[in-house]
């Protein structure tokens, strides 16, 4: 998806006597006209937390193609040796060899010489031709300049520019990185400035370059440091106005998706745990010294109630034991992969007080909130080594939000709102079911006009681009059709039990498309006439509410990574219809149908 960003002059640093103006310069191409002016109280905290925020938004953790300079040595040398024996052992054959290259060399070198003259004339009809051609030295250097810059300096080459977001009660500025695998959102509260004046309201994109980062290093604590954000631009010392910027980028559909998946999957309940600064430093510690060569490559978090968290670093079997206490009653262990990535938090460790890690469950995402007082920092993490905020878990559908529901309703309440959480919405349209309000909420989180806030559980107003989305990208998908159809399906077979650890096991069986129906090579036998087999579904959700395990039979669950990292729609079916079930009071080991629930209900 194209888009273009207009700036009325670059974002910059203005000094003027022992203080300095951070000047960020907005989107003009917005319809909401975002300014504010507020003299930042603590502005050595606020630098670092945007310089994370710019690392977020440049990081790149994909793996990169490996030089091959070893093998093609001992590829040379091979050669070499193989010349070498065959010289030795095989004289005649390689004479023979030898005199018929040679008359073959000769008979090449006269084609050549012949294909050398029709080059000779080609050459010349091309200087008659490219002596009126004005753009022929244009391609070749612009095509050269891109990748100079590709290869020495990546910032430069591609930097998608954060969301900044003025609120009622904060500021908020949103990143999300290039490998489409961080997500990064820092929320700076209002008493964090004395504002100069009253702030607009509003969502832009701002100018955030190379250059401004270098500035804001240059911060130092006797300066006052004043946050501006104005549409008419920053003039520079000259009193010159510079011309306008313009930036045209071409946004990866997967790039959009994912961000927009990120607040769907941040709206997913799971267990928080509370961390020092100390134990954050002590993981990315060791992160920074082990490289793994082999796998597996995951850190196991071993949870214990009322006692100190411990994880477990695979593959050297190392573990260390953390200052946090986990707060849980069940003993509980959780598998992270794409572990490496937690090395972003390493520029905010001094900065924070505590981090808050929200875990969702195995092959889920993690998201880490970092203290700060005033200013806190959201960090989303994809769980596995590759990106799955849209290649793996469908977090629209497990947050519910399937369907358009009462969408125009919702958007019209949240922008005047500006920031209410899911039951506060549902309060507001009680005229609405639940489930209109709550596909209402979706439709907003995947046309990107509003993202879903960790830290205080509300859904805030937000429009991610200024274009409309394209309706492929926030269009309901067969996944979420064939999720519908499955919850239709009779709850005859349905089960649930609870285990003496109070992990909820829900059992189902839904029609999936029998392979054998209509070919004439099964014809009279059963299979030749059922349209549709029964599948064998289990879905397993603990009392914190995480997966902690899943299994269908279907060929679709089957041929990708067999857990939660790619469910089929019958697995997330079973979710959707296990959660209305998760408060009732039942019986450990005894397994429980539908018609039993309702009786007990009743």
């Amino acid at each position: 998806m194209k888009v273009q960003y207009n700036y009325a002059s670059p974002s910059t640093c203005v000094g003027h006597g022992e203080g300095v103006t951070l000047g960020f310069s907005p989107d003009l191409n917005r319809d909401e006209k975002v300014s504010f002016l507020g003299k930042v109280k603590r502005p050595l905290v606020f630098r670092d937390a945007m310089l994370m925020l710019r690392e977020i938004v440049i990081s790149d953790t994909t793996v990169k193609k490996k030089e091959r300079t070893e093998f093609f040595a001992w590829l040379e040398g091979e050669i070499e040796r193989r010349i070498l024996t065959h010289k030795e052992y095989m004289p005649q054959v390689r004479e023979e060899l030898k005199h018929g290259m040679n008359r073959l060399v000769e008979e090449i070198k006269e084609k050549e010489s012949q294909i050398e003259k029709l080059k000779k004339l080609q050459r010349e009809v091309k200087k008659d031709i490219d002596k009126s051609d004005v753009w022929k030295d244009y391609y070749a250097l612009e095509r050269a300049f891109w990748n100079f810059i590709k290869e020495r300096d990546y910032d430069l080459w591609f930097v998608l520019d954060p969301v900044i977001t003025v609120h009622k009660d904060q500021v908020s500025f949103e990143a999300f990185s290039v490998d489409e695998s961080i997500y990064g959102c820092l929320s700076v509260d209002m008493k964090e400035f004395d504002l100069l004046q009253e702030p607009k309201l509003g969502t832009t994109n701002i100018d955030f370059s190379y250059q401004l980062a270098k500035e804001m290093e240059r911060f130092r604590t006797y300066q006052d440091v004043e946050l501006s954000i104005h549409p008419e631009g920053f003039s520079v010392e000259s009193g010159v106005m510079p011309e306008y910027i313009e930036k045209k980028i071409d946004l990866p559909e997967t790039w959009i998706k994912g961000f927009n998946q990120v607040s769907s999957a941040a709206s997913l309940g799971g267990i928080d745990i509370k961390i020092t600064k100390t134990d954050m430093y002590d993981i990315c510690s060791y992160l920074r010294k082990h490289k793994e060569k082999q796998s597996p490559r995951y850190m196991k978090w071993i949870l214990e109630p009322k006692k100190h968290i411990k994880i477990l670093f695979e593959p050297w079997k190392e573990t260390i034991t953390l200052q946090g206490i986990y707060e849980g009653e069940k003993k509980r262990e959780e598998k992270i992969w794409g572990r490496r990535r937690w090395l972003v938090m390493e520029k905010i460790l001094p900065l924070a007080d505590s981090f808050t890690i929200r875990l969702l469950g195995f092959g889920m995402p993690q998201f880490i909130v970092a203290d700060m007082g005033g200013m806190k920092m959201t960090i989303g993490f994809t769980s596995w080594s590759a990106n799955d905020w849209v290649k793996g878990t469908a977090f629209h559908i497990m947050g519910g939000f399937i369907g358009e529901g009462n969408y125009k309703k919702v958007y019209g309440l949240l922008k005047e709102k500006r920031a209410l959480s899911i039951e506060e919405i549902m309060n507001e349209r009680k005229e609405d079911s639940k489930s209109e309000c709550k596909a209402g909420i979706g439709m907003l989180l995947k046309k990107g006009e509003a993202y879903y806030d960790v830290i205080n559980d509300k859904v805030r107003f937000r429009k991610l681009l200024q274009e409309p989305l394209k309706e492929e990208l926030y269009e309901t998908t067969e996944m979420e059709l064939q999720v519908e159809e499955h919850m239709k399906e009779s709850l005859e077979p349905f089960r649930v039990s609870v285990t003496k650890e109070g992990e909820y096991v829900f059992k189902h069986s839904m029609k999936m498309p029998n392979p054998k129906y209509g070919k004439w090579s099964y014809y009279g036998t059963p299979d030749y006439v059922w349209e549709y087999d029964k599948t064998d579904t289990e879905l397993r959700i603990d009392q914190d509410g995480a997966i902690s395990f899943v299994k269908c039979n279907c060929k679709s669950f089957k041929k990708g990574a067999r857990n939660i990292s790619e469910p089929c729609a019958h697995i997330l079916a079973l979710y959707m219809i296990a959660t209305k079930f998760l408060k009732l009071e039942l019986e450990a080991e005894k397994e429980y149908t539908m018609n039993d629930i309702m009786e007990k209900l009743l």
